[in-house]
C-alpha cells in the first residue's frame, strides 16, 4: 500500500515512537479505570432501566427500549474495545509482530466504526421516534411501539456494521494509529480513503443535525401544548417532559463528544496539501490531535447512562420540588384532538 511497507500488512503506516514515549501516553492505569468507570456506569444504568419499563406507558416503552439498545451499544463498545486498548498499554506489545496479517487491526477497526456511529445513529432513531408521538401521536398503533422500537435498533446495529466491513470490501483501509495501541480508518489520499472517511464523518454529522432538528420542534410543541389555554388536565404527563429532558441531554453529549472528531477526519482527508505524505505518514501534530478527539469521543460511553440516571424524575423533584408527580394525562392526544377540531 506504501512504499516502504511491503514486508508489512496493509495495516501498518510509519510511525516514528520510541518505547519511552509510548509509555508516557498510553497509562495502563487510566485506560483501565477509565473502561470500569464507564462499564459499572452502563451497568446501572441497565439496572435502572430494568425496573423504570415495568408498567411504563406504550410510549415510555418504545423510548425505553431505544435507551436500552444505546446502553447496551456503550456497554459492549466499552468492553470490546477497552480489552484490546488495555492490554496493549500494559504490555506495550509491537503490533507487528502480534498481528502481521493485520487481523486483529480490522478487527478493531470495524467495532471502532461501529461502535462510534451507532450512538450518533440511535440518537436521530430516538429523536425520530419522540417527533411522531408528540406530534403525529395518532400515525401509528400504540400495540407495536415496542416491537417497532426493537426492530429499528436492530436495523441501526446492521447499517452501522455495513459500514464498518466497507474497508474490508475495499473500500478505505484501517490502519494502527498513533501511539501504535489502536486502529481505525485512515486519513489518507487514496480515493477509497477520501470516500470512506467523508461518508463516516458525513453520517454521524448528519444524525447529530436531525436529532438537533426534530429534538427542537419536538420541544417547541411541548411547550405551545403545556403553555396553551388548556386546563391542567390537558397538558401533556411529567414523563413527556422526562423523556425530552433526557433526549436532549444525550443529544448535547453526543454532539460535544463526536462532532470536534467528524470535523477533524472530514477536514483532515480533504486538506490542500494532503496531511498524509506518499510514504503514508502523517505529521506529529495531526497524529495527536487524532488521538485527543477520540479520547474526548469515548466520553461518550461514560455521559451517556448518567444521562438517563441523573434526568429522571426521581432525581429532578429533589432540586425542583415544583415539578408536579401527580398524572396529569393519558397522552398529548387530547389537545391536540381539540386542536384538530378546531381546525
Amino acid at each position: 500500500m506504501w512504499p516502504n511497507a511491503s514486508s508489512l500488512g496493509p495495516c501498518f503506516r510509519p510511525m516514528n515512537i520510541t518505547l519511552e514515549e509510548r509509555r508516557l501516553i498510553a497509562s495502563p492505569w487510566f485506560a483501565a479505570s477509565f473502561c470500569l468507570v464507564g462499564l459499572a456506569s452502563n451497568l446501572l444504568a441497565l439496572s435502572v432501566l430494568m425496573g423504570a419499563r415495568q408498567g411504563s406507558s406504550q410510549s415510555r416503552s418504545s423510548f425505553l427500549t431505544f435507551l436500552c439498545g444505546l446502553v447496551l451499544t456503550d456497554f459492549m463498545g466499552l468492553l470490546v474495545t477497552g480489552a484490546i486498548v488495555v492490554t496493549q498499554h500494559f504490555v506495550l506489545f509491537e503490533w507487528q509482530a502480534v498481528d502481521p496479517g493485520c487481523s486483529l487491526c480490522h478487527f478493531m477497526g470495524v467495532i471502532m466504526v461501529f461502535f462510534g456511529l451507532c450512538p450518533l445513529l440511535l440518537g436521530a432513531a430516538m429523536a425520530s421516534e419522540r417527533f411522531l408521538g408528540i406530534t403525529r401521536p395518532f400515525s401509528r398503533p400504540a400495540t407495536a411501539s415496542q416491537r417497532r422500537a426493537w426492530t429499528t435498533v436492530g436495523l441501526v446495529w446492521a447499517s452501522a456494521l455495513a459500514l464498518g466491513l466497507l474497508p474490508l470490501l475495499g473500500v478505505g483501509h484501517y490502519t494502527v494509529q498513533y501511539p501504535g495501541s489502536w486502529c481505525f480508518l485512515t486519513l489518507g489520499t487514496d480515493p477509497g480513503d477520501v470516500a470512506f472517511g467523508l461518508l463516516f464523518a458525513l453520517l454521524g454529522s448528519i444524525s447529530v443535525g436531525m436529532s438537533f432538528l426534530l429534538n427542537t420542534i419536538s420541544v417547541a410543541t411541548l411547550c405551545h401544548v403545556y403553555h396553551g389555554q388548556a386546563t391542567a388536565q390537558q397538558r401533556p404527563r411529567d414523563c413527556e417532559v422526562e423523556m425530552m429532558v433526557q433526549l436532549m441531554g444525550i443529544m448535547v453529549v453526543a454532539s460535544i463528544c463526536w462532532m470536534p472528531l467528524l470535523v477533524f477526519i472530514a477536514q483532515t482527508v480533504l486538506r490542500s496539501p494532503p496531511a498524509m505524505s506518499p510514504m503514508g505518514q502523517l505529521s506529529r501534530p495531526t497524529e495527536q490531535q487524532l488521538l485527543i478527539y477520540l479520547r474526548v469521543a469515548t466520553w461518550n460511553q461514560i455521559l451517556d447512562p448518567w444521562v438517563y440516571i441523573l434526568f429522571r424524575r426521581a432525581v429532578i423533584q429533589r432540586f425542583y420540588p415544583r415539578l408536579s408527580t401527580r398524572s396529569r394525562s393519558l397522552s398529548l392526544q387530547p389537545q391536540l384532538t381539540r386542536r384538530s377540531t378546531i381546525h
